[in-house]
């Protein structure tokens, strides 16, 4: 019992109720549940020198007599569009970090027996809650969600509240100082209220067994550790009405036999409507079914080899410069990958949104997420790991029931070291304390060419803990070729599979030159590169899948070289209008082929 609620009080956000430190975990499936959106048009404050505390703003005072005066108001001031980063909201706001304010009115209709959580999808990076003029929750992390309970701190009529967010860089956080993507800062996804009755269904994990077809494995947790209670899992297509009763813990637990299932795959994404009830509430899902496993250097998806046509995005609309947060956006980054023939997004370098998670599944993309453990990161400072560690399973406890996510990573190109081997493995823990069905992978740029033996090799005794190597090469960009494509060797985690999750040069489109030429920033020269790369595939023995950087172009302040447009990253395979460029049509072509030898 000790051992699980200590695991239990680790577990996601950390709120802060009446000056105390407590964990609230997340509730499952929220867009199942009865909610309200507070997104919209918010009043804003920025705030460069963070004065904002001292001078109470999350109160929102007003003027009462003629001599009163608050140098602060929320009213006829800037306002800012939620969900959206700041951004791209204004000029001004390009480049900022640091401190804005965000502040909204909101009525709800309180229901006796009811309970409200207020449920952030993401704020970036920092932020603290006010309701009321109280600060009642805070958060670390941009890009997973967190709530906090408020039944007994809303009132029926002109609740504010107020967000405090700052997306300033540090030592400490996670990303750290330096990242190849924009910072974007802001209340980033949606905000919701959303009401469970008092004792409700607070987790739930239903899924396929890893290798048997015929099992499904269902997990029940409700909010009250009640034993006796009557709970049902219902999936009406396939017959099932299986009857559990909570444990001493309030878990129902059961393994379930099922005849004539169809298994969820890329090419028939098949989802079955599943009810979960208990004696006071009620939650619909959609759930897939899949069984997923390695064995040698295979990767087996519904007991056939899978070779993983994979591709990256960030969450970004480049044409509007800004961060992607809308089913509608998730719409037009996965449409571009499903014509590039793609069966896998690895949603790169962070949690993406859930509706691009959700949409991924329904169109038949496997999935592998990530936290941004990519480089600066202090392996060293216990902090900065635990940290790590409820971010990653924020992220778990949020998707772990989407079958077509298939991978969880644990880092993105990480130096050698030992802080850097316990701190990885205890990523991978935290994974599996909470889903052990999911293959652990990670990607390394540590791949170096011996000139004695001629062969690709690596040395990082850190892959004996993963199902899937992961690595990132770029030939013929960050390095030169030693020797011929063709005569490329590797000789790279033997026995596991193989993945090469970033591959790839800059280019802009419409730009012309010598294939031969770096820094010509072309097409040619990318399109060239790209063929080099895939004949040098060839030569990977355990090759099991390939992801190049990237889909699109995207923002990034680590770049500013003019002649190739200046606070771009160009690797994408499509401009940052949208425009495919001729590798687009490389990859295209090698996927397609990869198609028709399954």
């Amino acid at each position: 019992m000790k051992i699980k609620r200590l695991m239990i009080t680790c577990l996601l956000a950390v709120s802060v109720l009446g000056g105390k430190s407590q964990a609230q975990d997340l509730l499952s499936n929220v867009y199942g549940r009865d909610y309200q959106l507070l997104n919209g048009k918010w009043g804003a404050i920025v705030d460069l020198y963070d004065q904002g505390e001292r001078m109470q703003v999350y109160k929102n005072r007003k003027p009462q007599d003629n001599k009163q005066f608050y140098e602060y108001s929320f009213d006829g001031g800037l306002v800012l569009n939620v969900p959206a980063d700041f951004n791209s909201q204004m000029p001004e706001l390009k480049f900022y970090e640091g401190t804005v304010w965000y502040g909204r009115s909101f009525d709800t209709p309180k229901t006796d027996g009811k309970r409200l959580f207020l449920y952030f999808g993401a704020v970036s990076y920092r932020s603290k809650i006010y309701l009321n003029g109280e600060k009642i929750a805070s958060h670390e992390g941009g890009f997973t969600p967190f709530q906090v309970e408020i039944t007994d701190k809303v009132k029926q009529k002109d609740n504010f509240l107020v967000v405090k967010v700052n997306n300033t860089r540090t030592t400490d956080a996670i990303p750290a100082m330096s990242f190849d993507w924009w910072n974007y800062g802001g209340i980033t996804r949606d905000v919701m209220l959303v009401s469970v009755p008092q004792s409700y269904i607070k987790d739930h994990f239903i899924q396929l067994d890893k290798v048997q077809s015929n099992l499904i494995r269902a997990k029940v947790t409700l909010s009250e550790a009640k034993p006796g209670i009557n709970v049902q899992v219902a999936i009406p297509e396939l017959g099932i009405r299986q009857n559990m009763t909570t444990d001493a813990n309030g878990i129902a637990q059961a393994t379930i036999k099922t005849k004539k299932l169809q298994r969820w795959s890329p090419d028939a994404p098949k989802l079955y409507d599943v009810t979960i009830t208990s004696e006071s509430d009620r939650l619909n899902e959609q759930i897939g079914f899949r069984n997923l496993y390695v064995k040698g250097e295979d990767i087996y998806l519904n007991d056939q080899p899978i070779f993983l046509r994979s591709i990256s995005f960030h969450e970004e609309i480049p044409q509007r410069r800004g961060r992607a947060f809308s089913e509608a956006d998730a719409t037009m980054l996965l449409s571009e990958a499903k014509e590039l023939g793609a069966n896998m997004i690895r949603l790169a370098h962070y949690p993406q949104n859930e509706y691009t998670v959700r949409l991924a599944e329904r169109m038949g993309f496997l999935l592998w997420e990530e936290i941004p453990i990519w480089q600066g990161i202090d392996f060293k400072n216990t902090a900065t790991r635990e940290k790590a560690g409820r971010m990653i399973k924020e992220m778990v406890m949020r998707d772990k029931n989407r079958c077509s996510v298939a991978f969880w990573g644990i880092a993105n190109e990480t130096a050698t070291s030992a802080p850097r081997n316990e701190f990885l493995k205890h990523m991978k823990q935290c994974c599996l304390d909470i889903d052990s069905t999911r293959l652990i992978t990670a990607a390394f740029d540590l791949v170096r060419f011996n000139r004695e033996s001629r062969d690709f090799e690596m040395n990082d005794s850190i892959i004996n803990i993963l199902d899937m190597v992961a690595i990132n090469k770029y030939m013929g960009w960050y390095h030169d070729w030693p020797l011929a494509p063709d005569q490329a060797v590797w000789n790279v985690a033997p026995g596991k599979p193989l993945f090469i999750s970033e591959f790839g040069g800059e280019a802009l489109y419409g730009k012309h030159g010598d294939a031969e030429v770096k820094s010509s920033w072309s097409e040619d020269y990318q399109a060239q590169l790209y063929k080099d790369n895939l004949e040098m595939f060839k030569h990977i023995p355990n090759l099991r899948g390939t992801s190049p950087w990237i889909l699109l172009d995207f923002r990034s302040p680590f770049r500013f070289h003019p002649h190739q447009g200046g606070e771009w990253n160009r690797k994408g395979l499509v401009s940052d209008q949208g425009q495919r460029k001729k590798a687009w049509y490389i990859m295209r072509d090698y996927y397609n082929q990869k198609k028709t030898e399954q």
